[in-house]
């Protein structure tokens, strides 16, 4: 079986996976739609949020950016997992208690204040449209990548799938998507990371490896190996 074949069966198996979950976690009330009824599992949730970390925008372009800029490129890193954190602990806990589906529902009963909802709106779109372009570029050139098509027809395909587990599941439907793709995400950062650690330190474990020296018998930590790269 050709390369070509296994990878148009893949992609098909993923996208009947996506929704198929999202034809059985079909929203039917308006609770479900935002915030999934309530019901699912913290381990779930985690395992969504850190899917949605491991997106195409870390996946993809997180991993250009520092390859391209050294440490340097480490800052957007630690800004985008700092937000994460920030927004869980600030923000996520009393939208919850307020009873509100959506941030500017929240802002807007916490401050009593239509001005600022309007304007937590209004950020809300800026900042999900860039969000949501950058994810949707990387989506366009994964897939014309693996189904050999137009960026801008897999940007398209990308957003029908999108669409359609959606629309159908809401929040539930959006989260057990994100569980499956999570699994799919570890397992492609992880078999990388510990095949690489091996070959520089011999150690299968990447975040001793870190630490360790590396296996050419120069006796530099990886971490000096690295700066001794960077600097020549």
């Amino acid at each position: 079986m050709s390369t070509a074949i296994l990878t148009y069966l893949f992609v098909g198996a993923s996208f009947t996976l996506y929704i198929g979950i999202a034809i059985w976690s079909r929203a039917g009330t308006t609770k479900e739609f935002y915030v999934a009824g309530g019901g699912v599992h913290p381990i779930a949730n985690g395992m969504a949020t850190a899917a949605d970390w491991m997106s195409a925008a870390s996946f993809i372009s997180m991993a250009g950016i520092i390859a391209f800029l050294g440490y340097d490129g480490s800052v957007y890193l630690l800004g985008w997992t700092g937000g994460y954190v920030l927004l869980a602990l600030l923000l996520a806990p009393y939208l919850r208690k307020f009873g509100q589906f959506t941030v500017p529902d929240f802002i807007g009963e916490r401050y009593y204040s239509r001005a600022a909802r309007i304007v937590a709106v209004i950020c809300l779109i800026f900042i999900s449209f860039t969000y949501v372009a950058g994810q949707m570029r990387g989506v366009g050139i994964v897939f014309s990548r693996f189904l050999e098509v137009d960026i801008t027809v897999g940007v398209i395909v990308g957003m029908g799938v999108v669409f359609v587990y959606a629309v159908l599941g809401g929040m539930k439907g959006i989260t057990y998507t994100q569980v499956a793709q999570y699994c799919v995400l570890i397992f492609a950062y992880m078999v990388p990371a510990i095949f690489i650690s091996i070959l520089i330190t011999g150690n299968p474990v990447p975040q001793l490896g870190l630490g360790a020296t590396v296996a050419d018998g120069s006796g530099l930590s990886v971490l000096a190996k690295l700066d001794k790269t960077l600097l020549d």
